[in-house]
């Protein structure tokens, strides 16, 4: 009996031994924190700096700025990387990421502060601080305004581009907006715009959110001609 219960132990150890074996080499469970407090970031750098941001500022690449799709404008983050516990915090100033499954885009001076360059993308958690509400902005209106078609103006540019990538950035949040041209000097200008408004009341209400949130807003005449 005794021989056997030893032969019974052996089997047992072996087995224990083969199966820890096994465990060992099976990758680790993905660690994926609460999602309330965590997003997936990016980050964006020399192709956008110098180029005007959502909020009318100059995009500095090396500033700890983000771009978020709907945060007010001067919103601080404190910003953590999950992988080595280094922080930054960051004001957002403009709109983004674009592409589907990103919630944040950490400017290049930011993002290597806290060691996210060579991630390009990953969890990163985000702690509210608070705003700065010099971001807001004044409601201007147009001396020659008409009372029959008011449209809000958010931006006007020489390049085309940065006009689209207002348009899109206004877009994750308000519908109607669209681009119209004029000349000025012999110089084309593209004017981002929302909406059209049979009264200044009605007009004024989307403006007030647009110039709360932290976009230079202008209060105009809509052309007969605009779409």
């Amino acid at each position: 009996m005794a021989i056997l219960n030893k032969s019974k132990k052996h089997i047992l150890i072996i087995l224990l031994a083969t199966i820890l074996a096994s465990c060992a080499t099976l990758p680790p469970p993905e660690y994926r924190p609460p999602s309330k407090d965590y997003v997936t970031a990016s980050w964006y750098g020399q192709d956008f700096n110098g180029r005007p941001t959502s909020s009318g500022e100059r995009y500095d690449m090396y500033d700890f700025t983000a771009a978020h799709k709907e945060m007010d404008f001067g919103t601080k983050l404190r910003v953590t990387n999950p992988d080595n516990g280094k922080s930054v915090v960051v004001i957002v100033n403009d709109r983004g990421p674009f592409i589907s499954g990103r919630d944040l885009d950490l400017s290049y001076g930011a993002a290597r502060e806290i060691d996210h360059i060579g991630k390009g993308v990953g969890l990163v958690k985000i702690e509210y601080l608070g705003r700065d509400m010099r971001y807001v902005k004044r409601i201007e209106y147009s001396p020659a305004l008409s009372a029959v078609a008011m449209t809000i103006q958010v931006g006007a540019f020489v390049d085309r581009s940065n006009a689209d990538r207002l348009k899109q950035g206004l877009e994750f949040k308000y519908k109607d907006v669209y681009i119209t041209t004029f000349e000025k000097n012999g110089q084309k200008f593209h004017r981002v715009r929302i909406g059209s408004f049979d009264s200044r009341d009605s007009a004024f209400t989307v403006a007030s959110k647009l110039a709360n949130e932290g976009y230079n807003t202008l209060v105009t005449s809509r052309e007969k001609y605009a779409p």
